[in-house]
């Protein structure tokens, strides 16, 4: 069927997705007796949830209603639970929504859950006899307090500080501002109503927060971002900088004195140089996860999905907040940001149409050092290395360089574009 991506089941919101969920609940009541189920702010999230809901009590499954969450609240309460289910579409438009399920450690199903699941839902799927369907859902109101307690045992501001906080519209709404007050935060909020409609686009990239770096700017404030769902948390300096999430991952890891980090095979080089023993994943946190679950002291992709192993295996935006506000507390980001080198990075992509890097070419053209094959095809120099990897989601292909100057990253990304080949309507080379 091939539902999941790297991410759980997304696409746009229509009958189609509804009749996913319904099936999607059948299959997992059949053998999971309690489930919770949580949304973020999309206005299709209500009636996605219903169905999903029938299937879960027509299977026979008791299923408990966390209302609107973040998608590390909801993952967070699965320890509680047989299974979660998150409906929620990330940082992808509001027009779209999704699932994505759950385990009690907080983990995301893997991919032989997912493939498990797939295969299940190809089948036919009666719903249980009517003796034994639920007749309710019980509503769940403790899970954005629980999580907010948990945070707060763990972390601590060391003196009032003012942060501002753009939740997107989004779920962080629910939990963020209220969390980093309770700490003792002097909280600015913006666009911290749970509309659904988001005010930018929901992916907290640099391009996406011109507003928040603005008032950043003008307070001296540190700035906190999240994306639709607060799995991922980008920051924002005092200066007003957007910090790139290469530098946040190792600010965040030192704030916790990790030494076995997990990061994708797209994240800087700077991460070793930093002293730091990586082991690296394909794209997609929930690769990072499932590493965590054998070795790791924390996780992280650069896009900003921040996992901390010992509190969850979900990418956790809130938690990610939380800290963010405590090593502000204590630091000016503007100095602890600068004190991490940083080298020019080029991510880009082409059509498929606009044809296939040949990688043969590209070693022929330079030698590289070594070449991996996480994910995709990363070749490494002794100055840089360029990752080749398909899109997951998109008919292109993914083209990162970072070296140690401008030039020489330019060089090695220009040295991919320019390897393609075309195949024309006979099937040869052009």
């Amino acid at each position: 069927m091939g539902l999941f991506g790297t991410s759980g089941i997304r696409r746009i919101a229509d009958r189609d997705l509804l009749e996913i969920a319904l099936r999607v609940g059948l299959a997992l009541g059949k053998s999971h007796g309690r489930v919770v189920v949580a949304r973020d702010t999309r206005t299709s999230g209500e009636a996605l949830k219903y169905a999903l809901m029938a299937g879960l009590m027509s299977a026979g499954s008791k299923c408990y209603d966390a209302g609107v969450a973040p998608t590390p609240t909801l993952a967070f309460s699965t320890r509680d639970f047989d299974a979660g289910v998150m409906l929620t579409a990330s940082h992808n438009p509001p027009e779209y929504n999704g699932i994505k399920i759950f385990n009690p450690d907080g983990s995301s199903y893997v991919t032989t859950q997912q493939d498990e699941l797939e295969r299940f839902l190809s089948g036919p799927l009666p719903a249980t006899s009517w003796q034994k369907m639920k007749d309710s859902c019980s509503p769940y109101t403790e899970a954005v307090e629980k999580h907010t307690a948990h945070i707060m045992r763990q972390l601590k501001v060391a003196r009032k500080t003012r942060i501002v906080i753009d939740c997107t519209c989004g779920a962080a709404c629910v939990i963020s501002p209220f969390l980093l007050r309770q700490m003792g935060c002097d909280v600015v909020g913006v666009n911290t109503h749970p509309s659904g409609f988001f005010p930018h686009d929901a992916e907290p990239t640099e391009g996406n927060v011109g507003d928040l770096r603005r008032i950043c700017s003008e307070l001296g404030s540190a700035g906190i971002v999240h994306d639709g769902d607060a799995d991922r948390m980008m920051a924002i300096d005092e200066k007003g900088r957007f910090i790139p999430g290469d530098k946040l991952l190792v600010l965040l890891a030192r704030a916790q004195g990790a030494k076995d980090i997990v990061t994708t095979v797209d994240a800087s080089m700077i991460v070793e140089e930093q002293g730091m023993r990586a082991v690296r994943t394909k794209v997609g946190d929930t690769y990072v996860s499932e590493q965590l679950l054998r070795k790791g002291d924390f996780g992280g992709e650069p896009s900003g999905a921040w996992v901390f192993p010992k509190n969850s295996l979900c990418p956790d935006g809130i938690y990610a907040a939380a800290l963010l506000a405590s090593i502000a507390s204590e630091n000016t980001l503007s100095s602890l940001v600068d004190a991490i080198p940083q080298y020019p990075i080029i991510r880009g992509s082409i059509s498929n149409a606009d044809g296939t890097p040949d990688i043969e070419a590209v070693g022929r053209t330079e030698t590289p050092a070594r070449i991996e094959n996480v994910d995709g095809s990363k070749l490494i120099f002794e100055d840089g290395w360029v990752l080749i990897r398909p899109s997951g989601t998109e008919p292109k292909v993914r083209i990162t360089a970072e070296a140690r100057t401008e030039a020489r990253a330019r060089q090695l990304y220009d040295m991919v574009v320019n390897s393609r080949h075309k195949v024309s309507s006979e099937g040869q080379r052009s």
